[in-house]
């Protein structure tokens, strides 16, 4: 707390000298490049302000959170985790991202004395511990688009920024970036829905760091009939070469092809033996299930953006998982079930559907369908069978 209070006295006391020396003040977007952690997959992007004369270098980060908060897990799951301006000494940050190998871009902003203070202003008022804290949004209200929200603000002007030249989704811009992190890949593809792959606007965009960086260095600065660029100069401030971490042995679509294999045999053998395995039923259906909570308590309970619209629920769903009793005992005593009727017919019409429905599903989704579908068309014909 004292150290809080000390730097808090510091940066208050920076104000009446930065109107005698601005000129020597420089700020500047910071691009970080991904890191190997699901939540640095992305990348990470900060606001740094030095001070030579006073010999001040300071980092003022949007990213600051911490997995000890209490219920972080299920505030996150829910969308309803907190985030808070955090302020470092640059040396501190820049020995961070060269220790997790993640290179830095600085882009030095071209803005008036006057622009320099009030956004050093901005950032001290946004530091005080009452405004410090904010609700984080993965793709309207992050590190990055604070970051640029707080420079757009003390610019005498207004921002204009090239117009892209092709349309992407808010997909397309994630799987960018788990290229290498299938599993990653696949688990945030089984979350996102249909509106996940809308075309975005330029500002969509910027939720990425490297779209931010981007747009930044094509970006001007109109003030009256004036037109200036935004970045005044751009360059590597920590350049180190990561080396690729080994990721999973198994990718998602090897597994799920594993998965339809032993199906095809589970169900074959249960055919000629005329009953399917209840354990199997249990596995299959109850991970079926399981996953099914998870997407359903997405789509009806949190407020994270694009979750609300998933077709995967059709596939996932909690119902076989609180069917699951009833499904053994009607297995166990070799009754017809109806459920594996409509499950059939259901997944049929999915897979079917699945090119005209307005969602990119991924395609590990496709060998995790047949596998229920296989199972439940199994239950049918065994009965039907049994039952001529």
């Amino acid at each position: 707390m004292r150290k809080i209070v000390y730097f808090l006295f510091a940066i208050m006391a920076m104000l009446p000298m930065q109107a005698k020396s601005s000129d020597s003040i420089r700020i500047s977007l910071l691009t970080c490049a991904p890191g190997t952690e699901i939540y640095a997959l992305f990348g990470h992007s900060a606001i740094r302000y030095e001070h030579p004369a006073l010999q001040r270098d300071w980092v003022f980060n949007y990213g600051m959170f911490s997995f000890s908060e209490p219920n972080f897990v299920m505030r996150f799951v829910k969308g309803e985790t907190d985030y808070q301006l955090g302020v470092i000494p640059y040396s501190y940050f820049e020995a961070e991202y060269a220790e997790r190998g993640s290179s830095v871009y600085q882009q030095v902003l071209n803005l008036t004395a006057e622009e320099k203070v009030n956004l050093v202003k901005a950032l001290q008022e946004n530091y005080l511990p009452a405004n410090r804290v904010y609700r984080y949004n993965y793709f309207y209200d992050n590190c990055t688009t604070r970051a640029r929200d707080k420079i757009e603000e003390c610019i005498d002007g207004k921002v204009v920024y090239t117009t892209p030249t092709h349309e992407v989704t808010f997909r397309d811009i994630i799987h960018e970036y788990t290229e290498g992190h299938e599993w990653s890949e696949f688990g945030i593809d089984l979350c996102l829905g249909a509106d996940a792959d809308k075309p975005i606007d330029l500002r969509q965009q910027m939720f990425a760091p490297f779209y931010m960086l981007e747009a930044a260095r094509g970006a001007m600065i109109q003030r009256g009939d004036t037109l200036v660029p935004l970045v005044k100069e751009e360059f590597k401030v920590v350049d180190v070469v990561r080396t690729p971490e080994p990721g999973f042995p198994i990718s998602p679509m090897a597994g799920a092809c594993v998965l339809l294999a032993v199906t095809m045999v589970v169900v074959g053998v249960g055919v000629r033996n005329g009953h399917i395995s209840c354990i199997w039923d249990g596995f299959l259906f109850g991970l079926q299930g399981i996953g099914g909570c998870v997407i359903a308590f997405l789509f009806f309970f949190s407020v994270h953006p694009t979750v609300g619209s998933n077709w995967m629920l059709v596939l996932l769903n909690p119902i076989p998982l609180f069917y699951l009793p009833f499904m053994i005992y009607q297995s166990l005593g070799r009754k017809k079930d109806a459920y594996h009727g409509v499950n059939a017919i259901v997944l049929t019409f999915f897979m079917i559907l699945m090119p005209l429905i307005p969602q990119e599903f991924n395609l590990t989704v496709l060998p995790l369908a047949l596998s229920l579908w296989l199972t439940s068309v199994g239950h049918l014909f065994i009965y039907n069978r049994n039952h001529q």
